[in-house]
């Protein structure tokens, strides 16, 4: 007689591929260790977000490279304080990163910071 083979999966889950997916329940960890390998080497950069580019063209902020080397800067010290969402400003220019993906979510200009509530951060940088 044959015995009913029960299945580890539950009603309605699949075998189906998981790529992209969190599998871990943690961070990527490749991703991480990736990154803590390109900042250890030196060769941390900051990338923008397609929002956060556009909002620079919008508001006239040039990405110049002593500009792109600030901003790694300021992600490189914000990562050894263990921060997460930082605000790096100057008198005439703002930029909300993500620090463990080292992408710029949006910036702004002078004018609109004045108006502006700054939420969701845990650390600032001067730049």
């Amino acid at each position: 007689m044959l015995d009913k083979i029960q299945s580890p999966l539950q009603a309605g889950q699949s075998l189906t591929p998981t790529r992209g997916k969190n599998v871990g329940g943690g961070q990527n960890a490749f991703g991480t260790m990736l990154r803590q390998q390109l900042t250890e080497k030196g060769q941390q950069t900051v990338n923008f977000s397609k929002h956060a580019l556009a909002r620079a063209e919008e508001r006239g902020i040039e990405l110049t490279p002593n500009l792109m080397e600030r901003l790694s800067n300021s992600v490189e010290k914000a990562q050894e304080k263990g921060a997460t969402n930082i605000l790096a400003f100057d008198d005439s220019r703002a930029f909300i990163i993500n620090i463990p993906y080292g992408r710029v979510i949006t910036t702004m200009s002078q004018e609109e910071m004045r108006e502006n509530i700054f939420t969701n951060i845990d650390g600032a940088v001067l730049l």
